[in-house]
């Protein structure tokens, strides 16, 4: 059975600011990756259809986390299925893993809702494949959107 989790945040910025932080690749690198891990966007091209391939790392010190690709790295591409700007950008997402937990497409839908003190984001993922555990899926998405906030605050 495929899994689905929900997170929020209202972040002290506007819709347009954190879009261009989901939409331009050297932003992705800085925020984007979880805490204790880096980022790196191989290649990137904004459009319906087009997409981007990104590295999560772990470091090299870290003896106990456990990567999809290989032992320190989650690697993968995303298709843009939907942009709205400003508004909802919506990803299937497929891992480089030889693992068959961790096959087929995740769908990651965020979207943009302006508040009274800044902007709701939220991130809902769908098809999430079964060696992903909700509970990990959301303690990441927790640590992003706090790296977000950081970032545009």
């Amino acid at each position: 059975m495929r899994q689905e989790t929900v997170n929020s945040k209202i972040i002290n910025a506007s819709p347009e600011t954190l879009f261009k932080s989901f939409t331009n690749p050297e932003s992705l690198e800085v925020w984007f990756a979880p805490e204790g891990m880096n980022a790196k966007v191989h290649t990137f091209d904004l459009r319906i259809g087009g997409g981007y391939e990104m590295s999560l790392s772990y470091p090299e010190t870290d003896n106990e986390s456990k990567g999809k690709t290989n032992d320190k790295e989650d690697r993968y591409t995303s298709e843009f299925i939907e942009i709205v700007e400003n508004e909802k950008i919506v990803q299937a997402i497929t891992f480089d893993s030889p693992d068959p937990e961790f096959a087929g497409t995740m769908i990651m839908e965020v979207t943009f809702e302006s508040e009274s003190v800044g902007t709701k984001v939220t991130f809902t993922f769908k098809n999430i494949p079964i060696g992903i555990k909700p509970e990990d899926n959301e303690k990441g998405t927790i640590s992003t959107l706090e790296n977000l906030a950081k970032f545009v605050e």
